[in-house]
């Protein structure tokens, strides 16, 4: 047996020791940091071949592992901004150049940029709205994510483009009858425009007891809008005979706004003049007065005037094996080898958490189970540190047998 061989050892246990005890460390000094997963050693033999009658020690190798899919639980909090993921997934985060991390570290506040920041600094991303219709996902790839912009929801105006106008039109009434209703829309940079439509009868009126023809009605479009006149032809029971989708303009200086007018569904049955839907897409610049985050990660901007817009989805991330992922500083994780491609998707589908508005995932360490790991590391240490003594001493003996 050679002596050195024991220090050898002894000096690799108290390394491995070292090493769970610089996890235990770290583990207690976040065990109050949002989104942080717990860190452990794990110890492998080291065994060399020996021979009869000689046994030649070995030692132990520390592997340091990290419970990353271990979930932590919920802290609720008064802040919309704040997200934790109840289940599989990640949030992509950046540090404001090309690389995109993940982490579930979700205590997102506003920057002076407008952008949502986390304690350590980097910025949620997301993929805009365009024209009110969500976003495609990039699947396999994060580089399309852009941080998600609050201050770029303020003071937004959104063109009308356009109006669904559905009323009952008076089957009774005389050839000539008019009846008036009005449409609020708005132009490109929001200004308010009135659009008028006069719904004239047409329909030739008979002697009773004959029948009276199918009905005709003659659409006229004023006041900041133009386009028609247009004309709305009926079946004998009422029911519009031909679609009615109509080009209109709204009056704008230097062009005109293109809108769609779509009266669908009117019909002329025996009743009087009642508008049954009158809804006209756009809005005027309104200040955002908050933010909500539903729990499939749609970013809706408040507006004072009471109006929701939806403006940002916030995708997931995942990987094949979460727990292999590279912790790297500000509690986020980057690829590996071993982790597996990333996955990209919506909260609440295709396997991905759902995501949870006004909360944080707290950190995953058990203090006690650390506390104990600290006491075993302690122990474990000393115990080798005197076996490397022992050797030491042998090793004087043995060189005081010359003497």
């Amino acid at each position: 047996m050679s002596l050195y061989g024991v220090m050898r050892t002894g000096v690799s246990g108290m390394a491995a020791q070292s090493t769970k005890l610089a996890t235990v460390a770290d583990n207690i000094a976040n065990a109050n940091t949002n989104g942080y997963k717990r860190a452990s050693a794990e110890f492998s033999s080291l065994i060399l071949p020996s021979e009869a009658g000689a046994y030649a020690s070995g030692g132990v190798t520390p592997n340091v592992r990290y419970a990353v899919s271990q979930q932590g639980s919920l802290q609720y909090t008064t802040s919309s901004t704040d997200l934790a993921v109840q289940g599989r997934g990640f949030f992509v985060v950046s540090d404001g150049g090309d690389a995109r991390y993940l982490t579930r570290a979700g205590s997102f506040v506003k920057a002076g940029d407008g952008s949502l920041v986390n304690a350590a600094g980097f910025k949620l991303m997301g993929l805009p709205f365009e024209n009110g219709v969500a976003p495609r996902m990039p699947e396999n790839d994060l580089q399309p994510l852009e941080p998600v912009r609050l201050d770029q929801l303020e003071y937004e105006a959104t063109p009308s483009t356009i109006a669904n106008f559905v009323a009952n039109l008076p089957a009774n009434s005389p050839d000539g009858t008019e009846v008036r209703s009005s449409l609020v829309a708005y132009d490109q940079v929001g200004n308010r425009k009135v659009i008028n439509l006069t719904f004239v009868n047409r329909t030739p009126d008979v002697v009773p007891p004959a029948p009276r023809t199918p009905g005709e009605w003659e659409v006229q479009v004023s006041g900041d809008a133009t386009g028609g006149p247009f004309t709305l032809n009926f079946e004998p029971d009422g029911q519009l005979a031909t679609i009615a989708p109509f080009d209109i303009e709204l009056i704008q200086d230097p062009t005109n706004q293109a809108m769609r007018l779509d009266l669908n569904g009117s019909t002329q049955v025996a009743a009087d003049y009642t508008v049954m839907r009158a809804v006209v897409d756009g809005n005027a610049p309104s200040a955002v007065r908050d933010v909500e985050i539903s729990d499939d990660g749609v970013v809706y901007a408040i507006m004072e005037d009471g109006s929701r817009r939806a403006s940002y989805k916030i995708p997931l991330a995942d990987v094949a094996s979460p727990d292999n992922l590279d912790p790297l500083a500000g509690n986020v994780y980057g690829l590996s080898n071993e982790s597996g491609r990333v996955m990209v998707g919506s909260a609440a589908l295709g396997g991905f958490g759902k995501m949870v508005s006004g909360a944080v995932e707290q950190s995953n360490v058990d203090l006690a189970g650390e506390l104990t790991a600290m006491i075993e590391s302690q122990r474990g240490y000393t115990a080798n540190s005197k076996v490397f003594q022992t050797g030491s001493e042998l090793l004087d003996v043995l060189v005081n047998l010359k003497r």
